[in-house]
This record gives structure tokens, C-alpha cells and sequence, in this order.
């Protein structure tokens, strides 16, 4: 399948998505971030989650920066192995590779993914999908994911104030336990936006001391990825990766890792 560039109409049915609550079944709501789950709307069964938080002394401008800055990236998100970008489609779209870490004994993910956005008024839209680029093929020691639909909602609401919606539709390639689903909504997914909303309050301060003002997603200008033909790329279909089996993993073998992780973090 080739490869079709977000347009306006894209990233209005995304965020349509984002703010249309119909469907969805809340898992979440405490502490200023809710979460959603909803089935998906194809064969594929790969269900949807949504999340939303509201960060009261953060613009949306620095909200956005965070997460395109991949330099920044590398000090906030501990889940997080690898990411860098590997080039540019058009002026606001790119190619790039993002790996995590999954809790032991699971295996790691990666990704490969075509990345746009689009700042439109007050709100601000990032959004991806798997794609094949001949040079990035799965990793020995990865499990090569599959995101279907994947992006951010940055809404202003005032000078100092935004609200944050992430809306992901990912097949993880495998047969994942019932407890890491739940796991994922209850408590993963919370974590990871107050993560995001904490890395946002220091930012400023730390940007201002590393390249203060490169932002080539603000300012093309300044991109010196090379450019990369949109006919290179294929859409990553999930039936053509490998699809292993965890679902007999327990949870108390994930434990101790995970605390040990969240001792660092703290």
C-alpha cells in the first residue's frame, strides 16, 4: 500500500476522534488525566486508547516543543531506548524510528513511522502511522509494532493553560496477557501523561540552554534531515511482521523490574 501524506481532512476526522466521547468507555479519571478504551473499528480488533489531561501552567507552545524535540525526549522518557529521525517527507512531515523498553520478561517494541502536524489556530496536531522504509527492516531483538493510528491534541484554553489529548491505536505484535491491557490503562497510561506534563514544566529552562533556538518544526529552515521520496515508503501492513505469543506471562514476574523502574524515576 503506498504511502499518503496526512491532508486537512486527516487530521479533522483525528481530532474529531480526540473530542467526540461516543463509543468510548472511560477506565480512567483521576487526578486531572481520564482515559478511554474503545474496540476497533475494523477486522483487525486492535483496540483504541485515549487519554486527556489538563496542564494548568503550561502553554501550548511549549506542549508542542516537548514533544517534537527528540534531543529533550531522551531526558524525560525512561520507557524509552532509542528514537532519532531518518528524513523528511514535506515541510511538516517526517520519517524517524522509536524503540521502548517493555517490562521483563516481555520483549522490547520498535517502531518505524511517518510523523506530521499541523498547528491550526489554538490547536496544535501531531499525528503517525507505520510505515516499511527499506533501510530500518525489524530488529533482531525487537518485536517490530505496528502503529495504525497514533497522535497528540494540543488545545489552549489561555496564556499559561492547555489541554493534552494522545489517542493511540497500536498492534503490539503479539498475544499480550489480559494484565498488561488493564495494566496499560490504569496505570501506565496516567503515569506517561504526568510524565509529559512534568517534562513541560521544566522545558523552558532547559531549552534555553541547548539550542535556544532551533526548531525545525516551527521553522524548516532549519531541517537538515535528508529528503526522503514518499514512493520509498510502503505502509507497514501487521500481517507481514512476525506475531509471537506472551499471553502466558504473569504479572509477578514483571514486579521487581518494575519497581526497580520506578525507584529510578522518583
Amino acid at each position: 500500500m503506498p504511502v499518503q501524506i496526512p491532508d486537512d481532512t486527516d487530521f479533522a476526522s483525528f481530532k474529531d476522534q480526540c473530542e467526540n466521547h461516543e463509543g468510548w468507555i472511560a477506565r480512567y479519571n483521576k487526578g486531572g488525566v481520564t482515559v478511554w478504551c474503545r474496540d476497533g473499528d475494523d477486522s483487525k480488533g486492535v483496540q483504541k486508547l485515549k487519554m486527556k489531561i489538563v496542564c494548568k501552567d503550561v502553554t501550548a507552545e511549549t506542549l508542542y516543543d516537548v514533544l517534537h524535540d527528540t534531543s529533550y525526549r531522551k531526558k524525560w522518557d525512561s520507557n524509552m531506548i532509542d528514537t532519532f529521525d531518518i528524513g523528511r517527507l514535506t515541510v511538516n512531515a517526517d520519517v524517524g524510528y522509536y524503540s521502548w523498553r517493555c517490562p521483563t520478561p516481555l520483549k522490547n517494541r520498535d517502531f518505524v513511522t511517518m510523523r506530521s502536524w499541523l498547528p491550526l489556530g489554538n490547536d496544535y496536531l501531531i499525528i503517525n502511522y507505520s510505515v516499511k522504509h527499506p533501510q530500518y527492516p525489524p530488529k533482531k531483538d525487537y518485536v517490530r509494532a505496528v502503529s495504525l493510528l497514533t497522535g497528540y491534541l494540543i488545545q489552549s484554553n489561555g496564556p499559561s493553560c492547555c489541554s493534552l489529548f494522545y489517542l493511540t491505536q497500536v498492534d503490539p505484535r503479539g498475544s499480550l496477557p489480559k494484565w498488561v491491557v488493564n495494566r496499560t490503562s490504569q496505570i501506565v497510561a496516567p503515569k506517561a501523561m504526568r510524565k509529559i506534563y512534568k517534562a513541560c514544566q521544566k522545558y523552558p529552562e532547559w531549552k534555553r540552554k541547548h539550542d535556544p533556538s532551533l526548531k525545525p518544526w516551527m521553522y524548516p529552515e532549519q531541517n537538515t534531515l535528508p529528503c526522503i521520496n514518499v514512493a520509498d515508503l510502503t505502509v507497514q501492513r501487521a500481517d507481514s511482521l512476525e506475531n509471537i505469543d506472551e499471553s502466558g506471562v504473569s504479572e509477578d514476574k514483571t514486579q521487581q523490574q518494575q519497581h526497580h523502574s520506578d525507584d529510578e524515576e522518583t
